[in-house]
């Protein structure tokens, strides 16, 4: 076997050790659900989800929407507030000890590259605004967004904004859809919603653009 095959082989290994680390991590959110503190894991999970944690706490919110669905809305809440107050966390982690911290992130925690780091600059730049509501309603890691909005001293205020409009329409579109549809509408989600809350969020941009540039 060549060098090459040998590198191969022990990226390949250290890439499923971190699969099965993340699904380890995944399994130990979800059994939250079965347990008394399951609202309480939803919070954290939610907060720390907005900076470092891999988990999205989506899973978990279904979970326990399907358990208590006349409550789906308040975990929603949860996950809402939760979720903002963890974006300045991450916001604040950017902007003040990312020199301390920033190696330890683009060494464990998923998304964070400088090679990312260097497109949400650009980003930044141009979007602002439309850079934190797309991470904070689609499946591009809002961690990697909230961190970086510190980094490159984005405005906080309106950060925050964004961040509060779109977590809450995500959190609140799944709550909504368990709640009224019940279990029949968790494949539906497992398997099309982040491609719908892609499709939606560059409509409503796409909008904003017609509105901006053509109407005026």
């Amino acid at each position: 076997m060549s060098e090459t095959e040998v590198y191969q082989n022990e990226e390949k290994a250290i890439i499923q050790k971190k699969k099965g680390i993340v699904r380890r991590l995944y399994d130990w959110v979800l059994h939250w659900a079965e347990t008394p503190f399951g609202p309480a894991a939803l919070f954290v999970n939610s907060f720390a989800e907005s900076s470092f944690f891999p988990i999205p706490p989506d899973a978990l919110l279904i979970a326990l929407s399907l358990g208590k669905p006349k409550r789906a809305y308040a975990f929603a809440t949860y996950c809402s507030i939760a979720s903002v107050l963890g974006g300045a966390a991450g916001y604040w982690i950017g902007s003040t000890i990312w020199d301390l911290v920033g190696q330890y992130f683009f060494q464990y925690v998923p998304s964070f590259t400088p090679e990312n780091f260097e497109r949400v600059r650009v980003l930044y730049e141009k979007y602002n605004f439309w850079v934190v509501f797309t991470a904070g309603f689609t499946p591009i890691p809002y961690k990697l967004i909230t961190v970086a909005g510190g980094v490159f001293s984005v405005n906080f205020g309106i950060f925050i904004i964004a961040s509060i409009l779109s977590r809450s329409a995500r959190f609140f579109l799944v709550a909504g859809l368990i709640r009224h549809f019940g279990a029949s509408i968790q494949a539906f989600i497992d398997r099309y919603f982040n491609l719908l809350s892609i499709i939606f969020t560059v409509l409503l941009v796409g909008g904003f653009l017609v509105f901006k540039y053509v109407l005026h």
